[in-house]
């Protein structure tokens, strides 16, 4: 078993822009054109594949690129028992386009009745480590999987199951405890939980999402927190818990902005991961100031390298923002990675492969330059 820990000077998020073998697969199977067995010997090809042009780029960290999946997020969800899912009508709204990803929503109380799907994903990939590489498993937090099943679109549902919020988190703290022991038997040591709920209490309106005030939000936030530290308390002890705080990504689009300081007394002081993953590529984001607030010797990963558009940042920017951020966090606990995935969805954003691994290649290169 590889002992590699993330995060890695030279990381990466997660997901990556799918194939067109593997899209005219999926389109197949979609239609009824073939059966599982043919989409999945195409999704092991094209795995085998990334793993390998990650390894000859030189990253320590592999993953399966999501593959498997149609979104980062609800895919993990639908896996549990409980969850119900549909094809939208209208999509969740982006900046300048919906995204039409499943409505997903409560049927019954939240469980798992057989072993998750991401647990034989995760097998796959583990596999293929060697000894200069670590696989990581990516999957939506619990404040992730809470906001899902409480926000105002979706509360009416979970209310016909659940009569309180205490209820709904306590079952969520368990499936996630089981999906977690069955990753650490498989030989998962690196988990990253992906979070798009702070985003949304980052934006200027993100306390109208959740119907409250702004000084309300802060005991949303808490909520969000707790869930998430009650998973990472339940996970075995040299399990590498990491989160990526996100402000949605879908075909180069984004769903929330706004700066790290609302959020930074919780999430930055509060939250008990390992690292940080945060998004820092356009003024979307704010300033670094907020990075003074990582408590403890966390880390922060700084997504300098945007996955939302093809051209490729220019070398010194990014080293000159790196020490930037070094006025707040000691160097030696940053670290660099592209803001995001590079195909949240299945759709991916707009750009294509070989721009995104000219990307991951400046990654590389810069970290190197920065910290040898």
């Amino acid at each position: 078993m590889s002992n590699l820990q993330t995060p890695f000077r030279y990381d990466f998020v997660g997901s990556f822009l799918r194939p067109d073998k593997l899209k005219e697969a999926r389109r197949k199977f979609d239609n009824g054109e073939s059966d599982y067995a043919a989409l999945k010997k195409v999704e092991d090809e094209c795995i085998v594949e990334l793993v390998a042009k990650i390894k000859e780029l030189g990253y320590h960290v592999i993953t399966d690129g999501e593959f498997r999946r149609a979104t980062w997020h609800l895919d993990f969800m639908w896996g549990f028992d409980g969850v119900g899912h549909t094809p939208t009508e209208t999509g969740l709204p982006f900046h300048g386009e919906a995204a039409m990803v499943d409505d997903t929503y409560i049927v019954g109380r939240i469980g798992l009745s057989k072993e998750h799907p991401f647990v034989e994903h995760f097998r796959f990939v583990k596999a293929l480590e060697d000894e200069n590489t670590v696989a990581k498993q990516t999957m939506p937090s619990p404040a992730q999987v809470l906001a899902q099943f409480t926000m105002p679109f979706n509360r009416l549902n979970t209310e016909k199951v659940y009569s309180d919020d205490k209820e709904l988190e306590d079952d969520i703290v368990a499936v996630y405890k089981k999906v977690i022991d069955d990753l650490y038997a498989a030989g998962c040591r690196n988990i990253q939980l992906d979070d798009c709920t702070w985003g949304m209490f980052a934006d200027k309106i993100g306390h109208t999402l959740y119907g409250t005030t702004r000084e309300g939000l802060i005991e949303f936030q808490k909520a969000h927190k707790d869930i998430n530290n009650r998973v990472i308390a339940n996970a075995p002890k040299d399990m590498i818990i990491n989160t990526h705080v996100c402000r949605g990504n879908f075909h180069s689009t984004y769903a929330s902005e706004g700066a790290y300081d609302s959020v930074a007394d919780v999430l930055f002081g509060e939250e008990n991961v390992n690292a940080y993953f945060l998004e820092f590529d356009d003024e979307r984001s704010g300033g670094f100031a907020p990075l003074a607030k990582v408590s403890g010797d966390k880390k922060v990963v700084l997504g300098l390298i945007t996955t939302k558009s093809p051209k490729l940042e220019d070398k010194q920017l990014i080293i000159d923002r790196i020490h930037d951020a070094a006025k707040y966090i000691p160097l030696d606990r940053l670290y660099l990675s592209p803001q995001c995935g590079f195909a949240s969805c299945e759709i991916g954003n707009k750009l294509t492969e070989e721009e995104q691994w000219a990307k991951l290649k400046l990654v590389k290169e810069i970290a190197t330059e920065v910290w040898g």
